[in-house]
């Protein structure tokens, strides 16, 4: 999906990799295994990624590594995207039709950006009429490829509309946080 936006398979490759890195500082030669591109591909890529501010680089020794540039004017936005459009946020909408109706759709702008929750924080949080067994298919892959555990809740509408007109301290403390909508407007979210 992020492929309809950037026309790039190359930087498309290379924003889901240092996006997802966790502010890794990654060689060259790294990012050629993990994008499966050329190098001169890579190469060029960089130097257009470069100039125009994405990302820096730093040498070691004889080595060039790069790291995302979170000065970037557009970092979170880019980071918004590649969680849609990758990982989690990826599988559910491809698989939302087999999931059942869902109206909402989130990840908290912690797990976005990769850091590892607490146990009482929630990843995931999906609002309707979930099929679990699908959705606890997803969240397992997805916990496989990172391994460590995804926190998430699912509540029906009702449900979700009753604990937020009662001021519910857990559902206060997810809406309160950093997010990234999957599914849903997130205006109607919150009000």
């Amino acid at each position: 999906m992020l492929g309809d936006i950037i026309t790039s398979r190359v930087r498309v490759k290379l924003l889901t990799t240092f996006l997802t890195a966790n502010d890794t500082i990654i060689h060259v030669r790294e990012l050629v295994r993990r994008t499966r591109e050329e190098i001169n591909a890579v190469r060029r890529e960089l130097s257009h990624m470069e100039k125009a501010g994405m990302v820096k680089k730093e040498p070691r020794a004889n080595r060039l590594y790069y790291h995302f540039n979170k000065d970037y004017s557009l970092y979170f936005d880019l980071l918004e995207l590649v969680a849609k459009t990758t990982g989690l946020g990826g599988d559910i909408l491809e698989n939302k039709s087999k999931m059942g109706k869902i109206r909402f759709a989130m990840l908290s702008g912690a797990f976005a950006r990769g850091r590892v929750s607490s146990s009482d924080h929630v990843d995931l949080l999906i609002v309707g009429r979930i099929v679990l067994p699908e959705l606890a298919a997803i969240v397992r892959n997805e916990e496989v490829k990172r391994g460590h555990e995804i926190n998430y809740t699912v509540m029906s509408e009702e449900e979700f509309v009753f604990r937020k007109s009662r001021h519910d301290p857990f559902l206060a403390s997810i809406l309160e946080g950093s997010r990234i909508m999957i599914i849903g407007d997130e205006e109607e979210l919150v009000k």
